[in-house]
C-alpha cells in the first residue's frame, strides 16, 4: 500500500498522530507490535491507575473506616481480581483506540516494522507473512523499555520491571524496589497497601528527585508513616538472586553497608529506547534516543520522531504534544513547537504534581521571586473529606508577578495542576489567579490561597 504517512508504534504518540494526519485528510497506516495503546495504556500509565485506585479504598476501608464513622469487619480482597480489574480497565482502553482507528479510516497493522530505507517499511506480521508499504514521510514512535541494573537482569518472577509488577501473582510477602521516581513510588505505595513488606533505595537525597524538594521530603515523611522503609542517598552495592527470592547490598552515604533480603526486587531505575529494526541508520543523541530537528525531523529527510523515543521527559501527555507538533509541521503551514512547560504526575497518596520551575531551578537560574504556599490543613474542603497533607505551593516571578512554578503534594494534586498550567502557558499573574474566584468549598481554593499568602494577603492562614 502506499500511504501519505507510516506511524511506526502505536502509543500516546503513534496513534495519536496517527489520527492528526488521518484528520488532515491523509492516508495514514500505524503499525504496532503488540497492542494498540502502547506501553501507556497496556502496560503503564492506565492499568496502574486502575491498581492505586484499588489501593486507595482498601486503605480507606481498613485504615480509616473508623474515622468516618464505618464499622467494617471481616475486610479482606481478592488479588487475582484487583489485578483482573486493571487488564479489563487495559482491554477497553485499547478496543477504545482500535475503534478511533477504524472512525478516522487509519489501517492498523499489528505486526514488527523495519525500516532499510527512507520512504519504506517492511512489517512481519503475527502469522510470519511479511508486507512493504510506501510512504513519504515516516513517523517513528517505538517508545522506551524499562532499563535493567547491569548484571542484574530481568527475569520476571524475583528480578522485575514494572510490566511484570502490574500482573505479579501471587502477591509477594516482601519487596525491594530499586529507584524512587515516580514508577517506583506509584509501586511502593500500592504493594505496600496490600501488606507486602516495601522498602525503597534511592541513590539521590530525595524520592522523587526532580520534584520540589520540600514536596519531596514531605512526601518521603507521608510514606513512612504509611510503613514503607525508604533508604535514600543509598547506593546499591551488590545484588544477588537467592532461593528464596533476592537479596540487595546497599551503602549509605558513608559507605556503611547492609544486606536486604526480600522476595521480589522491582528495578525501576530508568528507560531506554526502543529502536526499529532494519539497516536505516539515524543520527542518536549520547544515550541512544533518536536525535530531531525542531521539526522533529531525524538525520534521513522524510523521517520523523516523537514521544518518549526522542529522550525525556518521558510522559504519554508529552508525546502525545510532540505528536501532533510533527504531524502537523509535516502537513501544514504550522511551526512545530519543543516542549517547555508541562506537568509531571505521580498518582501515590498523598499525590504529587508539578509544572515549570522547582525552586532549586529558579535558584540555580539566579531568578527573583517570591514563594506562595497554602497548606491543605486549611483547607475546607481538605478537612470535609479527610484529606489533609500536604500543601500548594507557587513560585511568583518579580518584578512581574509571572508564575515560574508551581508545585502541589495532596488529595487530587494531579488534576488541580492543569490550572497552573494554563497559567505560566497564558503568562498570568498571582493577581490573575487572586481575581479569579474559585468555588467554595473546592481544594483548588488552596491554589487561590497561595497566590495571596506571598504577598501577605491570604485569608484562611
Amino acid at each position: 500500500m502506499n500511504y501519505d504517512l507510516i506511524v511506526i508504534g502505536g502509543g500516546p504518540a503513534g496513534y495519536v498522530g496517527a489520527i492528526k494526519a488521518a484528520q488532515l485528510g491523509k492516508k495514514v497506516a500505524c503499525i504496532e507490535k503488540e497492542r494498540a495503546g502502547g506501553t501507556c495504556l497496556n502496560w503503564g500509565c492506565i492499568p496502574t491507575k486502575s491498581l492505586l485506585r484499588n489501593a486507595e479504598l482498601y486503605h480507606l476501608m481498613a485504615h480509616r473506616a473508623a474515622e468516618f464513622g464505618f464499622k467494617i469487619e471481616g475486610l479482606s480482597y481478592d488479588w487475582s481480581k484487583i489485578i483482573g480489574r486493571s487488564r479489563d480497565v487495559s482491554d477497553k482502553n485499547a478496543k477504545g483506540i482500535e475503534f478511533l482507528f477504524k472512525k478516522n479510516k487509519v489501517d492498523y497493522i499489528r505486526g514488527e516494522a523495519t525500516v532499510d530505507r527512507a520512504g519504506s517499511v517492511k512489517v512481519k506480521l503475527a502469522d510470519g507473512k511479511e508486507e512493504s508499504h510506501s510512504a513519504p514521510k515516516i513517523l517513528i514512535s517505538t517508545g522506551v523499555v524499562s532499563r535493567p541494573m547491569p548484571g542484574f537482569e530481568f527475569n520476571g518472577k524475583t528480578v522485575i520491571s514494572s510490566r511484570e509488577a502490574m500482573v505479579l501473582t501471587p502477591q509477594p510477602k516482601s519487596m525491594v524496589i530499586i529507584g524512587a521516581g515516580a514508577i517506583g513510588i506509584e509501586f511502593a505505595y500500592f504493594f505496600n497497601t496490600f501488606g507486602t513488606k516495601v522498602t525503597v533505595v534511592e541513590m539521590m537525597p530525595n524520592v522523587l528527585p526532580v520534584e520540589d524538594t520540600e514536596v519531596s521530603q514531605t512526601l518521603e515523611k507521608a510514606l513512612t508513616k504509611q510503613g514503607i522503609k525508604i533508604f535514600t542517598n543509598t547506593k546499591t552495592t551488590k545484588t544477588e538472586t537467592t532461593e528464596t527470592g533476592v537479596k540487595i547490598t546497599v551503602a549509605d552515604a558513608k559507605g556503611v553497608e547492609q544486606a536486604i533480603e526480600a522476595d521480589v526486587c522491582l528495578v525501576a531505575i530508568g528507560v531506554q529506547p526502543l529502536l526499529a529494526g532494519g539497516n536505516l541508520r539515524l543520527e542518536l543523541t549520547e544515550r541512544g534516543y533518536i536525535k530531531t530537528n525542531d521539526r522533529y525531523e531525524t538525520s534521513s529527510p522524510g523521517i520523523y520522531a516523537a514521544g518518549d523515543i526522542i529522550g525525556p521527559p518521558w510522559l504519554a501527555h508529552v508525546a502525545s504534544y510532540e505528536a501532533i507538533q510533527a504531524v502537523e509541521g509535516m502537513f501544514t503551514d504550522h511551526k512545530p513547537k519543543k516542549v517547555d512547560v508541562f506537568p509531571g504526575c505521580t498518582y501515590c497518596n498523598p499525590q504529587v504534581a508539578s509544572v515549570g520551575l522547582t525552586e532549586r531551578a529558579a535558584k540555580e537560574k539566579g531568578l527573583k521571586f517570591k514563594i506562595g504556599k497554602f497548606p491543605f490543613l486549611a483547607s475546607g474542603k481538605a478537612g470535609a473529606i479527610g484529606e489533609t497533607v500536604g500543601f500548594v505551593k507557587l513560585l511568583i516571578g518579580e518584578p512581574h508577578g509571572q508564575i515560574l512554578g508551581a508545585h502541589i503534594i495532596g488529595p487530587e494534586a494531579t488534576e488541580m495542576i492543569a490550572e497552573l498550567g494554563l497559567a505560566i502557558t497564558l503568562e498570568a499573574t498571582h493577581e490573575e489567579i487572586e481575581a479569579t474566584i474559585h468555588a467554595h468549598p473546592t481544594l483548588s481554593e488552596a491554589v487561590h490561597e497561595a497566590a495571596g499568602q506571598a504577598f501577605g494577603q491570604a485569608i484562611h492562614i
